[in-house]
């Protein structure tokens, strides 16, 4: 039986059970569901999205999820013509998949009796939620942020982010899009045609294989090191695929936390400048460095002349979830295309979050803003990795990153990822398991662990320690 079908089915006993209880009856949390009905938590996850879309449960942040005021029921139609309807190719085109299973494993919203160490967003108690509000008050007192922006964003933004990035950019470089998903999307759809090959590290963040695969494209994996992926393998790959795009994470990547060093850049420019492939560096991680790591090194587009490199950055991650604005950053020709890519795609970004991200960057308290995060991100590091050896051995990670917010954990073979992560959730803990990060089914067993979701320092470390008893081998 498959997920999906599993989900549908949990779903529809749910929704018996539900429709009989009370308008504010609490729905049993994620733990004891996967613990009744023996399924796992991304099956719980998605029978609980359905139930929310039928508007039958709302969850409320921080108290749990609740049975809705009780609505008339509309007559249930035939949709099964939908099937057929749907069938996106009809055979005649590349096949392009919407499968977000591991990117909507990393947005569920855990219940309050669940220490997430899952979410790739900063917990409330990490975000800048005042300097967030006060930015925001101001900027809607402003009339030109209820006017329409410019497609290519407000000249001041651009301007910040051009500088931001380096390399001599301007904001004729640069383009205002709705954070980094929206900006991969966009990019991968407007250099590809469909049907062609992405070069794309292995493992990488789901977010760039599901974007691949949604555009109708094929993602190709290249393998890591601790400096990121392999110059070697880069080469091969571009030689047997002709592909025109290769996606990295330059900087503290996403899971592995590797960093690419200026001599392996240097090495993956000169190898995709000879294929005449492009460059997308996701720079996810730019602000979010630790207090006690050196300087980074550069973006790799600060060291391109040439136009090689398409740079994302965003203010997401450092900043709200909410605060979804980030840029596109170019030279030549390309630059138009990301444009009129841009236009088709969302026209827009809506000029209040414009505004409000350029008054937050631009307050003098900004870098004050970053530095009380950067010590924040290395305390809950040390705990975290502190807690990982304590729970699954002293070489379960190759690399304890100075910058991001997660780590990766190398599983003893006996234990499969999913299946842990499973279990965790049956133990109060929200993981990731490794297999999210892969584009094929061969990968060794790995969980990922942020620690930026929990409330505190203290609920990383306990959370971690509370899944040593699953790693027992039978």
């Amino acid at each position: 039986m498959s997920n999906g079908s599993s989900a549908q089915e949990l779903a529809e006993t749910l929704a018996r059970e539900i429709e009989n209880t009370p308008a504010g009856t609490r729905i049993p949390t994620h733990r004891d569901l996967i613990s009744r009905f023996g399924v796992s938590a991304t099956t719980v996850s998605r029978s609980l999205a359905i139930l929310t879309q039928r508007g039958l449960i709302t969850t409320r942040p921080g108290a749990g999820t609740y049975r809705t005021e009780t609505q008339p029921r509309q007559r249930a139609g035939d949709t099964s013509w939908q099937e057929a309807a749907l069938e996106l190719t009809g055979g005649t085109g590349p096949a392009r998949s919407f499968k977000t299973a591991a990117m909507l494993s990393t947005l569920t919203t855990s219940g309050p009796d669940i220490i997430d160490l899952n979410g790739g967003y900063l917990h409330p108690e990490l975000q800048p939620l005042s300097k967030l509000s006060a930015a925001f008050s101001r900027t809607a007192r402003r009339a030109e942020a209820w006017d329409r922006p410019p497609v290519g964003g407000i000249p001041e933004l651009r301007d910040w982010f051009a500088s931001d990035i380096g390399g001599g950019l301007s904001r004729h470089d640069v383009l205002i899009c709705s954070a980094g998903q929206s900006a991969l999307a966009t990019t991968l759809r407007a250099l590809c045609p469909p049907g062609a090959p992405v070069v794309i590290e292995s493992p990488a963040y789901p977010g760039t294989i599901a974007a691949i695969r949604a555009a109708g494209l094929r993602p190709i994996p290249v393998p890591l090191d601790q400096e990121g992926i392999r110059a070697d393998y880069l080469d091969d790959a571009l030689t047997r695929t002709r592909a025109q795009a290769v996606v990295l994470q330059p900087l503290f990547q996403n899971p592995t936390g590797a960093s690419l060093s200026v001599s392996r850049q240097n090495d993956i420019l000169g190898i995709a400048r000879r294929h005449g492939a492009f460059v997308i560096e996701d720079d996810f991680a730019r602000h979010m460095t630790h207090a006690d790591a050196g300087p980074p090194p550069p973006p790799m587009i600060a060291d391109d002349p040439d136009g090689t490199v398409i740079h994302i950055r965003s203010l997401t991650k450092v900043t709200s979830p909410n605060l979804r604005v980030g840029a596109l950053a170019a030279r030549g020709p390309v630059v138009a295309k990301l444009r009129a890519a841009h236009v088709i795609d969302t026209m827009f970004v809506p000029a209040p979050l414009q505004y409000t991200a350029l008054d937050v960057v631009t307050a003098p308290g900004w870098k004050r803003t970053l530095a009380t995060l950067a010590t924040a991100l290395e305390q809950r590091r040390y705990v975290a990795a502190d807690a990982v050896a304590a729970t699954f051995g002293p070489h379960a990670l190759a690399l304890r990153p100075r910058g991001g917010y997660h780590l990766w954990v190398s599983l003893p073979g006996h234990l499969d990822g999913r299946q842990l992560a499973s279990a965790a959730m049956a133990h109060g803990v929200a993981i990731t398991p490794g297999e999210n990060y892969y584009s094929t089914d061969n990968s060794a067993p790995h969980i990922r662990l942020s620690y930026v979701a929990a409330p505190s320092a203290a609920d990383v470390d306990a959370g971690i320690r509370r899944l040593k008893p699953l790693t027992t081998e039978p």
